[in-house]
């Protein structure tokens, strides 16, 4: 299976980069053209779902069908076990703020936690205008540092060390980073779903 052209359907330019990133590095047969969705036209769709699934399944649907392409979608977050699962869906929207802030408030939410496990959660929503829609699931698992580190990456990255490593995302390199994230793992399992299915 092979798009002519793809949609990211996101606003964060970091995103879409790693996201251009994984799938290159993925396969070369998914995707021609991918292309950043505000470069499409100015949308805004409402994260109104109850989980991860449902706001990629929103976005996804939302851009295929007012650009009537293909659009792969995610919604994903940061759940720490000492804030019983909190940012979890409200990761990007946690504080109104930047990075850095979002950052500092998790920090210091985690100032007296001894326990700092946490995993990264992606769910990704493929849709194809008139014919499907596929969810998957993708997941990372690591701990909380204790202060932010390296430059590389966005969001909660820099205090984000994933299990095996001692780098945080911020610090690893972007290829270890787009084999071992939630993001590619949920990419990988979408890819399995298609050539299998769709082939």
């Amino acid at each position: 299976m092979m798009f002519e052209k793809l949609i990211i359907a996101t606003g964060n330019a970091g995103k879409y980069k790693e996201f251009k990133e994984i799938i290159r590095s993925c396969t070369d047969k998914f995707a021609n053209e991918i292309v950043f969705a505000p470069d499409i036209a100015k949308m805004i769709v409402d994260e109104t779902g109850r989980n991860y699934s449902e706001n990629a399944m929103l976005k996804a649907k939302a851009w295929s069908e007012l650009s009537g392409l293909p659009c792969l979608a995610d919604d994903s977050g940061l759940e720490v076990d000492a804030l019983d699962g909190a940012p979890g869906l409200f990761s990007a929207r946690i504080i109104h703020g930047n990075d850095v802030e979002k950052v500092s408030w998790l920090l210091h939410e985690l100032e007296h936690e001894a326990e700092r496990n946490a995993h990264f959660t992606a769910s990704l929503a493929l849709s194809v205008p008139n014919e499907y829609i596929l969810i998957t699931e993708g997941h990372c698992y690591g701990m909380i540092a204790d202060s932010p580190r390296g430059i590389n990456g966005f969001g909660y990255d820099p205090v984000f060390i994933p299990d095996g490593y001692e780098l945080t995302f911020a610090e690893l390199s972007q290829e270890i980073k787009n084999h071992i994230s939630h993001r590619a793992d949920a990419f990988k399992k979408l890819i399995s779903f298609t050539q299998n299915k769709y082939a």
